[in-house]
């Protein structure tokens, strides 16, 4: 079966920026109230919650990411030609 993940994130322009929502989620702030304060893709009014995708769906630094995680897993800066992404990996399905 394809691997499948679920995944929020916060779009932002600059590599500086990611890097600091990376130190306030580290402080402990909440991710969805930070993806709707930031993030620059529509996402954001979900809390930056993307649902479900496999591979072959996202574009292709942001998918190695996402799937090079575990769940609970918050990495980045990712950068692709949208900007840079802190992405929170939600859940794994196998």
């Amino acid at each position: 079966t394809m691997v499948r993940v679920k995944a929020s994130h916060i779009l932002v322009k600059t590599e500086s920026e990611a890097k600091q929502i990376m130190q306030k989620l580290a402080a402990g702030d909440d991710f969805a109230k930070l993806a709707k304060m930031y993030s620059q893709c529509p996402s954001g009014n979900a809390g930056g919650d993307l649902g479900y995708f496999g591979k072959g769906q996202m574009v292709k630094p942001f998918e190695t990411a996402c799937f090079n995680a575990k769940a609970g897993d918050v990495v980045g800066p990712v950068k692709t030609q949208f900007g840079y992404h802190v992405i929170k990996v939600v859940d794994v399905k196998n």
